[in-house]
């Protein structure tokens, strides 16, 4: 249905007045007299045996056995994931200290340091001589234990070695600085990796029980190893199909870990761990320097490794609860909720507690999830494929025990395969929230979906997107005999505003991010420009800076500098305008309607001159929109329905690049102290890798070289990632982690032996590489895997004037989702 938006809203008027916009039970110590008695050689007095046997006697006093069963009892209680206070352990060393004196006085002359160990691989508790083993020790045990709890001498003080820096000392029921690996055997190796996966048998939890994080960590470990998208895609729907059929609850958690999320991305719900806070965590849980791990995580660039390095080099004395893919989420979700002047130190404490369970990858991936990125090459678009193959191969709405356990040997398996992620993606597209598509689609399956997951006002979509285009030949090319409209391209950022039937009003990015909270003023202007017809609506819109006065549109780079969140409308200098575009919705209703200056036209003369008069209007070009023949919609995708016409078109390569630098370049002469130049990086969708497209230089100012230089040394990496695709002929001086979009212009595109963009798809031996890149700004609005696709690349250089001859259909890319 079409009809004119103005019947339910209206343009407001800006004038000078108008100053904003329009619109388990505890272990327990084996008391040593029941201990088999050492065969190592004893030496020393009868007095020094006796000393022994007196701190043996007091060691199994029942108040000590008392106070630790106490300790252990009173914080188990209270969670099966937290450490034991440290008021319980300062308790249980004094008494330790006190037992080894009350039956002797201590003589200067025949004192030996003595220490009391709680070890992990018995269940006792074992009191060593520095000099004389007075306990029995397991064979393979060849570790000096560098424990820093020693009985105490009451007459003389220990010589101190000033000449290392001392750590701190750490004694803690759950852990004790060793050097042997704190491993756990008795867990099932869980591998989602292998070949005829059952998955029952071959996983390493029962039916009911809550998946342990192990299991995740091991997937993750897997899909770690290779950079091929189908087996990434494999792994995690084996991983999948056992959580969907042991224990369906925790599919939901499951997910968010492996998209490093805690809940659908307009929430905003993010953890804030400084990198400093987490390094001080593991300090504080393994007792070592914070020195340390800074040094050796500026070493391998990694502190999940670090933190798995140093937790595995730790010995327990009394195993926590294993870590569960459920209580781990809840616990990040508790830690993002902390605020207030305490709220880092508890984050900390928390982080600790989670830590000190860690077995094996774990910790590796714990601190990863905290530090905001699993570095494993995991996209959300595989994560959709992997889910929809899960429920392809393993139906999830069964009894148990299922009936069907792998329909992959179907005939029809493929076919079914392919329509079941078609729905599941097009239904994420419109409702882009698991907690809503996930008890549907175990409930029900994923055919259900279309009936639950719908168009909702409160939850955003992803935007439809232009295919660009060389000039306006190529527009009448692709339209013709179709009837289509011209509007203006507005240099802004995209605004996609909801308006529920309470009344309640939000404004989300193109990213679906909440920047309600950015954009007070237009908020409180809804009223006034919709009619009282509008109970409900989905508005996509561009929103960008205006001068009041002179009624202009302003550049992009002024809009830039508005405050991004929690503006006060009574200090906004920067005024926005919003022209809408298209309704989506509209009081329980899908449509589509005109809403911005356009024009509709069919003569290459007639959409020249509009073009020029965009530019004059300070726009970036032209939308070209089909309005008869597929006039539609298409939430998510990259259309050719709709086609950008820039400005800048006929100067040269039609559109402009959005890359991502993954490396720097040391200045020399002037630029020395900063980055000369940048790697950059198109995105290769299929094989979910980073391919260099060029090396860049020029276009910056020296401001723009400080500051990118000063953003890039926080985010160097020891080694480029598994998921990089170069040449060894660039190398770069710092490799980067993928955390920033740049777009930028070229001259032309060519193939090059020297880069990787695009390789196989035009050539099968070259690249595409740009010539002459000049970089335009940062796009801070874009995620990286927003950036220009490899596809695209290839496109770019079809349409170019020299190769446009040699195009042909084929090499048209489908319109798929991005």
């Amino acid at each position: 249905m079409q009809s004119s938006i103005t019947q339910f809203f209206k343009a407001i008027p800006t004038n000078k007045n108008s100053q904003t916009s329009q619109i388990g039970a505890p272990q327990t110590c084996t008391p040593p007299s029941k201990r088999k008695k050492s065969n190592s050689s004893s030496s020393g007095s009868e007095k020094q045996k006796k000393s022994s046997q007196s701190i043996t006697k007091n060691v199994k006093k029942p108040k000590i056995q008392k106070s630790i069963s106490a300790a252990i009892q009173e914080k188990l209680g209270s969670s099966d994931e937290e450490e034991l206070s440290s008021k319980h352990n300062k308790n249980l060393n004094n008494e330790v200290a006190q037992s080894g004196t009350d039956d002797e006085e201590c003589s200067t002359k025949n004192l030996k340091k003595k220490r009391v160990i709680l070890s992990s691989s018995e269940d006792e508790c074992e009191i060593n001589d520095d000099t004389n083993r007075t306990v029995h020790e397991k064979k393979d045990n060849t570790n000096k234990d560098d424990s820093p709890n020693k009985l105490a001498n009451c007459n003389k003080k220990p010589v101190e070695d000033k000449s290392k820096p001392a750590e701190k000392n750490v004694f803690s029921l759950f852990a004790t600085s060793s050097n042997s690996k704190d491993t756990d055997t008795s867990v099932t190796p869980y591998n989602p990796n292998k070949d005829n996966y059952h998955p029952i048998k071959h996983a390493c939890w029962k039916y009911k029980e809550k998946v342990p994080y192990l299991a995740l960590a091991r997937t993750f470990e897997e899909i770690e190893k290779i950079s091929a998208r189908l087996k990434i895609i494999d792994i995690l729907s084996n991983y999948f199909r056992s959580v969907m059929v042991l224990t369906p609850e925790d599919l939901l958690p499951s997910i968010y870990l492996c998209l490093n999320r805690l809940g659908p991305t307009y929430e905003g719900l993010e953890l804030g761990i400084a990198a400093t806070n987490l390094m001080k965590a593991i300090a504080q849980s393994t007792g070592r320097t914070l020195s340390q791990i800074k040094s050796e995580t500026q070493t391998t660039g990694d502190l999940g490794l670090v933190a798995e390095q140093s937790r595995n080099n730790q010995r327990t004395i009394i195993k926590p609860a294993p870590l569960t893919v459920r209580g781990v989420f809840e616990k990040l979700k508790e830690i993002a909720k902390m605020s207030g002047q305490a709220s880092q130190t508890k984050k900390v404490e928390k982080i600790q507690a989670m830590f000190i369970a860690c077995k094996q990858a774990e910790a590796r991936f714990l601190i990863r999830s905290l530090a905001g990125k699993l570095r494993i090459g995991l996209a959300e678009q595989s994560i959709l494929q992997a889910l929809a193959l899960a429920c392809a191969t393993t139906p999830p709405n069964q009894e148990y025990p299922p009936k069907i356990l792998d329909c992959s040997k179907a005939s029809s398996f493929k076919t079914n395969y392919d329509n079941l992620a078609l729905i599941l993606k097009t239904s994420y597209c419109e409702c882009p929230n698991y907690d809503l598509i996930v008890p549907v689609l175990l409930r029900e399956g994923i055919e259900k979906l279309p009936e639950h997951c719908k168009l909702t006002p409160g939850i955003p979509l992803k935007p439809m997107l232009a295919h660009p285009t060389k000039g306006v030949q190529e527009v009448l090319s692709r339209f013709e005999g179709a009837k289509f409209t011209c509007e203006w391209k507005y240099d802004g950022e995209r605004a996609q505003i909801h308006i529920n039937e309470k009344g309640e009003a939000y404004i989300y990015s193109r990213n679906q991010e909440n920047n309600t909270s950015k954009y007070p003023d237009i908020i409180s202007r809804l009223n006034n420009c919709k009619t009282d017809q509008v109970q409900s609506c989905i508005l996509d819109c561009e929103a960008v800076a205006w001068d009041v006065e002179k009624k202009q549109i302003l550049p992009f780079q002024i809009l830039s500098t508005r405050k991004r969140k929690d503006a006060n409308e009574a200090e906004i200098k920067v005024q926005v305008c919003v022209f809408m575009f298209d309704l989506l919705y509209l009081n329980e209703h899908e449509g589509q309607w005109r809403f911005a200056t356009c024009f509709d036209t069919s003569t290459m003369e007639e959409v020249q001159e509009f073009l020029e008069e965009s530019v004059k209007g300070n726009c970036e070009g032209l939308m070209v929109k089909t309005i008869d023949k597929e006039a539609t919609y298409e939430i998510a995708r990259r259309s050719r329905k709709w086609l950008k016409l820039k400005k800048d078109y006929l100067e040269g390569v039609g559109d402009s690049l959005d890359v991502v630098v993954i490396g720097g370049y040391l200045g020399k002469g002037k630029r020395t102290g900063t980055y000369g130049g940048f790697l950059l990086a198109c995105y290769d969708q299929e094989n979910e890798e980073y391919q260099s497209i060029c090396k860049i230089g020029t276009g910056f100012t020296d401001e723009d070289l400080q500051t990118h230089s000063e953003f890039f040394k926080a985010h160097i990496i020891p080694q480029p990632k598994p998921y990089y695709r170069y040449d060894n002929s660039h190398l770069p001086d710092h490799w980067f982690d993928v955390v920033q979009v740049w777009e930028i212009k070229c001259a032309d595109l060519s193939l090059s032996p020297a880069h990787k963009a695009a390789l196989g798809l035009v050539d099968p031996e070259k690249g595409i590489s740009l010539r002459f890149p000049r970089f335009i700004r940062i796009r801070d609005d874009k995620n990286v895997e927003d950036a220009t696709s490899a596809q695209q690349v290839v496109d770019m250089y079809n349409n170019q004037d020299q190769i446009k001859n040699q195009a042909t259909n084929s090499n048209i890319a489908e319109e798929d989702f991005y």
